[in-house]
Order: C-alpha cells, then sequence, then structure tokens
C-alpha cells in the first residue's frame, strides 16, 4: 500500500470526519461565546459596577512612558512601552468559564436523555426472533 492509499484509508475514517465536524463547530461555537461574552455579559457587569467598563483595556504600566503617547493600550504597544495588560486575559477567562458552564450543561442533558433511552431499551424486552420462537415451539412440543 502507498503513502497516498494509507492516507486516503486515514482520512476518511470515521473518527476523523467526526473531528473535523467538531472542530469546525467548536469555532463557530467560539465566536457565539466571544459574542455573548462581549455584547450581553460584559455590558451587564458595566452597568452592575456603574460604568462603562471594557475590560481589554485594563493595564499597568511598567516602565516609562514618553509624555506624547496616548495613554491606551494600543498606542503603548506600539510604542514598546512594557505593560501588565491584564484586561483582555480577563475577557478570555470570562469567555473560557462561560464556555465551559455552557458545555457542562450540554454534555449533562445528552446524558440524561441517554439514561432516559436505556432504561426505555430496558424496559421494553425486545421481540423475540421467528426462529427462536418456531424453536421453542418445537422444543415444546417435543416434550409432551
Amino acid at each position: 500500500m502507498n503513502i497516498w492509499q494509507e492516507f486516503r484509508a486515514f482520512a476518511v475514517r470515521g473518527n476523523v470526519v467526526d473531528l473535523a465536524v467538531g472542530v469546525i463547530v467548536g469555532g463557530a461555537f467560539g465566536k457565539i461565546v466571544d459574542s455573548l461574552v462581549g455584547d450581553v455579559v460584559m455590558p451587564i457587569v458595566a452597568w452592575l459596577i456603574g460604568g462603562k467598563l471594557d475590560f481589554s483595556n485594563l493595564f499597568i504600566i511598567l516602565g516609562d512612558a514618553p509624555e506624547h503617547i496616548p495613554r491606551n493600550l494600543d498606542a503603548l504597544r506600539k510604542a514598546g512601552v512594557p505593560l501588565f495588560a491584564y484586561g483582555n486575559f480577563l475577557t478570555i477567562t470570562l469567555n473560557f468559564i462561560i464556555l465551559a458552564f455552557i458545555i457542562f450543561q450540554m454534555v449533562k442533558i445528552i446524558n440524561r436523555i441517554k439514561l432516559q433511552d436505556e432504561a426505555k431499551t430496558i424496559a421494553e424486552p425486545s421481540p423475540t426472533p421467528e426462529d427462536i420462537q418456531l424453536l421453542r415451539e418445537i422444543r415444546d412440543s417435543l416434550k409432551k
């Protein structure tokens, strides 16, 4: 088997395709969570603490910054001023917590559905196949 045949056999396996679909859906889901945090959660947090809040612009200047440079994150970074930019980290951490909670809830719901399906399967005995039923009837008639 040459390398291309091996690669094709690997690439079309169900697990690889499932993984690819999962990565694509996960990327789209990540965008939804980013929007949820940036457009829904953060404005509510800002409103609750009584002001306009943008975590991405929270930073501490660690070195000397020239006076002529505006005191915003982008300008200071472009000027090469050492910064402790913790705001973006807070936003990403909040994204992760929300994403982890949503995934936890989804797994919890899926597990509950699986348990219900398993309970139905156990509660409902499957019908006896016809050939086994016939063999039982023959066995019972021979016993008489």
